[in-house]
């Protein structure tokens, strides 16, 4: 940071793609990669990043489609977030990290995790599902399904607003609710749609792969999608013995 303010930098992968980034803590630090929600941004992570000590060196990334990311006609399934997860640690010169996802992308995490084992130091998967998939007939995945679909360019801000307000359990500052707010507006219609799809089919890589890396998986008391999606507890027989 300087002067108390993020200094934005821009990867380019090996894909062609763009992506936003912040980096801050000591050179020597622990690597750590954090990985924004569905509808999400960097920024995000700004009330994490600016609680964190200098000893973790931290990297916040704007995936595909999201923000001020390059956003491409298609692309927007689990194992391509994943892979531009990948290639975003070439373009930083990052060998390994510990990775840290918040809610949907734990798919790209994982699936990470599972096919570069060297390069995954451990994982947090904050507020992470289980599985979508038994979500779709939902009252709830149902309605925000309909109301995807529906979406035309540009995105109605009242839906964005909604949608933004309702992934908050306790107040947050109103600055930082704006903040989300305008960068979830920042989504093109396909961009909500094909993410959500990818969401709602994504097959977790732990069902059918053992994650090797130290694992951690958390949520909040008031986390209701996210526990009923899991059935309340991870299958253990998917992750490694040394929790």
């Amino acid at each position: 940071m300087a002067g108390g303010e993020f200094v934005v930098r821009s990867a380019a992968l090996s894909g062609g793609l763009e992506l936003p980034y912040v980096e801050q803590g000591e050179q020597s630090g622990v690597p750590v990669v954090f990985l924004h929600a569905y509808a999400d941004s960097w920024r995000s992570f700004r009330l994490v990043l600016e609680q964190l000590p200098s000893s973790i060196h931290a990297f916040a990334l704007t995936q595909r489609g999201h923000g001020d990311a390059d956003r491409p006609a298609s692309g927007y399934g689990v194992e391509q977030f994943a892979a531009d997860l990948a290639a975003f640690m070439d373009a930083v010169a990052l060998e390994a990290a510990v990775l840290f996802a918040s809610s949907s992308a734990s798919f790209a995490v994982q699936r990470f995790a599972v096919d570069h084992p060297d390069r995954t130091l451990a994982i947090v998967l904050s507020g992470a599902p289980w599985s979508l998939r038994s979500l779709r007939d939902t009252p709830a995945a149902s309605g925000l399904l309909q109301a995807v679909s529906n979406l035309r360019d540009p995105v109605d801000p009242d839906f964005v607003r909604q949608f933004v307000s309702s992934t908050v359990s306790r107040p947050v500052p109103a600055v930082f609710l704006e903040e989300m707010v305008g960068e979830s507006c920042k989504l093109p219609a396909h961009v909500w749609k094909a993410t959500l799809e990818g969401l709602l089919e994504a097959v977790p890589a732990a069902e059918t792969a053992t994650i090797r890396a130290p694992t951690v998986v958390l949520w909040g008391e008031r986390e209701r999608c996210c526990r009923a999606a899991t059935g309340r507890r991870w299958p253990q027989r998917s992750l490694t013995p040394d929790l």
